[in-house]
């Protein structure tokens, strides 16, 4: 559920994540692993950014690995409800680290 006071087509500030932002990590990690093509055995959302279009972009900085640079950040849409459809990774971003700011890309 998003604040009453973010602005459609604006970020949200920078937010810790949900058990829901993790869901959403979860249901596209197949499709992360396969643009890669490796496995992951950490794959854990730490924090995230929405923003509301026609539907959510979520901004969402992903654990990796044990490295420094072991984070990614993923953009992933979600429809509105009415359209029945799961979210879609979008694009990402690897080698990020746990202090690299979560911006729009």
């Amino acid at each position: 559920m998003l604040p009453a006071t973010m602005v459609p087509g604006g970020l949200s500030e920078t937010k810790s994540a949900t058990p829901e932002v993790q869901h959403i990590v979860d249901q596209v990690k197949a499709e992360f692993e396969r643009r890669e093509n490796r496995t992951f055995d950490i794959f854990q959302a730490i924090v995230y950014r929405a923003q509301v279009v026609a539907g959510i972009n979520y901004f969402i900085k992903v654990q990796i690995s044990d490295f420094d640079t072991g984070y990614a950040h993923l953009r992933v849409f979600e429809a509105l409800p009415q359209k029945k459809q799961g979210p879609s990774l979008v694009s990402y971003q690897t080698g990020k680290t746990r202090d690299d700011p979560l911006d729009y890309f």
